[in-house]
């Protein structure tokens, strides 16, 4: 049964346990407007998160991707969409915003997993989550492949799903070569403007 507009979810628990938001109770939020006053928020493992501010340098190297991530699908010739961002449903308790994602079109609401081929978070202060829980989560959902953009060290971080559903390790690309996907054919992308 799905939640009505406008009209008072109970909220019960037991004990002292915090309270854990699924996907569909954070969607009624949002959709009352609780947190406009928010820049960005994220429902990861049940729990509300409000985003860093984003400064320019990442700003800036986000811009730089999106585009060369659009000369790599073109000529490529893949019939996959950039969004950046997106809530990315992982089912239950978790709605992820990554900086950007590769995906199936998909017109309304969450994007559903299963059109999700290639999440990037491009990372300064938030490397160690996005290298720790987020990638967890990633894997543990089957998101297909996961790059993390380390603004720190200059370089990509690529994690691919082996056929056992793991991340199989972590190729790391310095800027100014190219990273090739492991798992969508043709996929290559420039990182030569990304320092």
């Amino acid at each position: 049964m799905g939640l009505i507009m406008n009209q008072p979810a109970p909220i019960c628990t037991t004990g002292s346990e915090p309270f854990r938001f699924t996907a569909q109770q954070f969607l009624a939020l949002c959709a009352q407007g609780m947190f406009d006053d928010c820049a960005k928020v994220e429902l990861i493992e049940g729990e509300i998160f409000a985003m860093n501010a984003v400064f320019s340098r990442h700003a800036s190297v986000t811009a730089e991707l999106v585009y060369a991530l659009r000369v790599g699908v073109d000529a490529a010739g893949l019939d996959l969409k950039i969004y950046a961002p997106v809530s990315i449903d992982l089912g239950g308790d978790s709605l992820l915003e990554p900086d950007i994602a590769l995906c199936e079109k998909h017109d309304a609401g969450p994007m559903p997993l299963a059109k999700v081929k290639l999440v990037i978070e491009v990372s300064d202060t938030t490397l160690d989550h996005d290298l720790g829980r987020k990638a967890d989560l990633y894997e543990k959902a089957g998101v297909p492949e996961y790059w993390v953009i380390d603004l720190n060290e200059n370089r990509a971080l690529l994690h691919m799903l082996s056929p056992d559903g793991n991340y199989s390790g972590q190729f790391d690309v310095p800027f100014g070569e190219k990273l090739h996907s492991g798992l969508i054919a043709g996929l290559s992308v420039a990182t030569d403007g990304l320092d």
